[in-house]
């Protein structure tokens, strides 16, 4: 049948790739990729790829009540939270984040992120850019739709991007292709079912203006994804709602590579299955799975408990081919209420960080996978007549952990009162470079065509964090 044996010892304990590609050649035509994936995972040959899950915290996270505090700062300053020893020698973390201090070596702490653009969206922390840029054209494209055309293909069993932000009006549509056009839009399943994120009044209206187009249900539609797919009518009838869907919202020119990514994705079910979480592990859902420290204390746009079972959904996700994904942790615009919020709702982000680590660790896919959490911007100094913080482009923090990237450090300081970075000014697109890095990307020299036939680089400046790689 064509096989070709493993080269441990000449014996047949297994079989290579190439094998299985000979295989198909030799005349498997039913030898789909699909097919292949599964045989591998049989066979036990892994494709090592290499992925990244962005972790959005929603509204802007306070530098001082999350990695730099300032405990002799002023008390209108530095605020009732109080820092903690960590496991690298000399750093202290707020005492929101026990979990993290105690793993401090797995990740890298950046107190300097400046450059901020100043916006409540997540667009900066999917693209390094600003939301103005090549505006006319379409704008820029986040960096999971270029992964998706850089590396993508309609045969592949899984979406290259899927983002499951809430919240903000699913963050202002942050996640978007810009000028690549809609053929490398993000797979948006609808996790509202899962994970309830209550909107401000505005944000409701942003959302209803959205329209029901905003998520994608290719594989949750309940005519496409209940199995029963045992013939080709049945199939193309489904995938011609797809198609009516699809050109109400002006989409028909992706049609041919939606249709595509449609019948791989549902017949193989990856998907599906990595968005189903009762088909984990339950010792491992336990361990997604913290109580409410202050039940009482959670603000109304705030998430509870059960939200670091997203961090379980990224994994998941990326175990089952995604490359990149991208989650969200709200509600960190505390203009009131600062402290008691920060107590609820950061150990949350703190639990999922550190259990999504350990467990990457633990099934060998740390070095594979980049994490990255952080926000629009950072929150000013000064405490205000409610409690809260307010708004501060000037400097805001971010964690980063995997990747095969040097962990355990911290990168830049701020200034007594974290207003200001005072060394080792890092911007958003210093760590997109680093993260295209550790996608194996050189972001800097790599070009995608606009719409007018002109090359434009992934990125225009920044460079990847020289400590890290």
């Amino acid at each position: 049948m064509g096989w070709i044996l493993s080269q441990n010892d000449g014996h047949r304990t297994g079989y290579t790739r190439r094998g299985f590609l000979t295989a198909g050649a030799a005349g498997f035509g039913s030898l789909t990729l699909a097919n292949l994936l599964r045989a591998e995972a049989r066979a036990g040959i892994h494709n090592s790829r290499k992925a990244v899950i962005f972790v959005h915290l929603d509204g802007g996270p306070p530098q001082m009540e999350t990695i730099d505090p300032k405990p002799e700062a002023p008390a209108e300053i530095r605020g009732e939270l109080q820092p903690i020893d960590t496991a690298l020698p000399g750093l202290q973390i707020c005492e929101v984040m026990p979990q993290v201090a105690a793993a401090a070596e797995k990740f890298v702490f950046i107190r300097s992120l400046v450059g901020s653009d100043g916006r409540h969206d997540a667009f900066q922390c999917q693209s390094g850019f600003a939301q103005k840029d090549l505006r006319s054209i379409g704008g820029r494209p986040a960096l999971g739709s270029i992964v998706a055309k850089l590396e993508g293909l309609p045969t592949d069993e899984a979406p290259p991007f899927v983002d499951l932000m809430q919240g903000r009006a699913l963050v202002r549509d942050s996640a978007r292709p810009g000028f690549l056009g809609p053929t490398f839009k993000p797979f948006r399943p609808d996790i509202s079912s899962m994970f309830q994120r209550e909107l401000e009044d505005g944000m409701k209206n942003e959302l209803a203006r959205l329209g029901s187009g905003h998520s994608t249900s290719l594989t949750l539609h309940s005519s496409l994804a209940d199995g029963r797919l045992d013939n080709r009518m049945q199939l193309l009838t489904g995938l011609d709602r797809i198609r009516r869907a699809v050109d109400e919202s002006g989409m028909m020119e992706a049609m041919d590579q939606f249709t595509g990514q449609a019948v791989g994705i549902l017949t193989s079910g990856r998907l599906a299955d990595a968005l189903d979480l009762t088909r984990e592990d339950p010792k491992v859902l336990r361990h997604y799975s913290p109580r409410a420290a202050q039940p009482d204390a959670r603000f109304y746009t705030s998430e509870g408990p059960t939200a670091v079972r997203k961090f379980l959904l990224a994994r998941r996700l990326v175990e089952a081919g995604v490359r990149v994904v991208s989650i969200s942790m709200s509600d960190f615009d505390t203009h009131r209420s600062n402290f008691s919020r920060m107590r609820q709702l950061m150990p949350l982000v703190d639990h999922g960080l550190k259990t999504l680590v350990a467990d990457l660790q633990q099934r060998g896919m740390l070095d594979d996978v980049t994490i990255v959490a952080w926000g629009e911007f950072g929150r000013t100094p000064r405490i205000n007549a409610d409690g809260g913080r307010d708004h501060w482009p000037r400097v805001g923090p971010a964690l980063i952990a995997g990747g095969g990237l040097r962990r355990g450090q911290v990168i830049g300081s701020t200034d007594r009162t974290a207003s200001s970075a005072i060394t080792r000014p890092v911007r958003y697109k210093d760590v997109i470079a680093t993260v295209y890095h550790a996608l194996g990307i050189d972001a800097l020299k790599t070009t995608i065509v606009d719409p007018h036939g002109r090359p434009q680089y992934l990125l225009d400046a920044g460079e990847p964090l020289r400590e890290l790689i």
